[in-house]
């Protein structure tokens, strides 16, 4: 395998390519691998697309939820196709090299998606507690252009951002070692490569980390604090238990992706074991999409009833 390093002044290299060097380490398992995340990604795929054609179909899930739902499915079919395509081709031809535009051009749709998804999971939990907490006033809050807004502000509102940040990143001077301990191109696996002093882009990491976790996190936070205050208010057990029922996929979902996804980029930079790195990024890169559908549908009395009548039907 060919690695093409163009040589520059002093110890300092212009990079013309990377090497993701993934689960490498596992020599004996490559086939394995191959097969299980194979198949892992159809599941993805076919899950998420069910959904997708299950919302726009059916007339009785023409609803704000389900609105959402479809777009979220929609994404995390997009975010992991964004990694796991690549990492099959890697395990398949063991040819691991990925060019210098290409790994910008993965990382940079890879933190745009992450962007969309945490701001989508906030949209969600407001959608939730507007219908729980006002349930008179959500058929005129929750309004088709409101929900188009929210959709297309949750889909943009990151690119700017990541795209200034993948630039920041990638204009960096990187040293002889040019091989990622990684299945794909992330920051601090980047920055990592870096000679020289990176805490200004450590710190802009951690900043736009923040902005873009963080903030969505709390708004979460909020919407779901009231709904439990006006949960604990209601006159019956029942009333509770189908209030509660009705957040409980949602708070799966976020626990799954915002835990993973703050302890890999809040951690300081001396505990990044790769292994650990690995580990947690497939949960919300691979395991987040690949449950989402199931957790959805079966935690769904409308999703549940829409597939019987779909199965009966046949």
């Amino acid at each position: 395998m060919k690695h093409e390093v163009k040589k520059a002044e002093g110890n300092v290299s212009t990079v013309m390519q990377f090497v993701l060097l993934g689960f490498s380490d596992l020599s004996h398992l490559q086939g394995f691998l191959f097969g299980v995340f194979s198949i892992i990604y159809i599941i993805i795929i076919i899950g998420n697309s069910f959904i997708i054609i299950l919302t726009s179909l059916n007339r009785t899930l023409w609803k704000p939820m389900y609105f959402f739902l479809a777009n979220f499915s929609l994404l995390e079919i997009s975010y992991v196709t964004v990694t796991l395509p690549r990492m099959l081709v890697n395990l398949w031809t063991q040819d691991r090299s990925i060019s210098v535009l290409g790994c910008a051009t993965q990382m940079c749709f890879f933190l745009m998606l992450g962007a969309t998804e945490c701001f989508l999971l906030a949209v969600m939990a407001y959608d939730h507690y507007v219908a729980i907490c006002n349930p008179l006033h959500y058929p005129l809050v929750m309004n088709q252009k409101l929900c188009v807004q929210l959709a297309i502000g949750s889909w943009i509102i990151g690119i700017p951002v990541q795209i200034g940040q993948t630039a920041k990143v990638f204009s960096l001077h990187f040293c002889n070692c040019h091989q990622i301990n990684h299945f794909f191109c992330d920051i601090p696996h980047i920055i990592k490569l870096a000679c020289g002093d990176t805490s200004v882009h450590e710190m802009s990491v951690y900043v736009v980390t923040i902005l873009i976790v963080a903030v969505p996190f709390m708004l979460i936070l909020a919407s779901y604090s009231k709904i439990i205050c006006t949960i604990l208010k209601l006159p019956t057990a029942s009333g509770q238990a189908k209030a509660f029922s009705t957040c409980s996929s949602h708070l799966l979902v976020v626990v799954l992706f915002f835990g993973s996804a703050t302890i890999t980029y809040l951690r300081p930079k001396s505990y990044h074991p790769a292994g650990m790195d690995k580990l947690l990024s497939l949960f919300y890169t691979i395991v987040s999409p690949l449950f989402n559908p199931i957790i959805y549908s079966l935690r769904n009395k409308d999703v549940i009833a829409t597939l019987r009548k779909f199965f009966l039907k046949k």
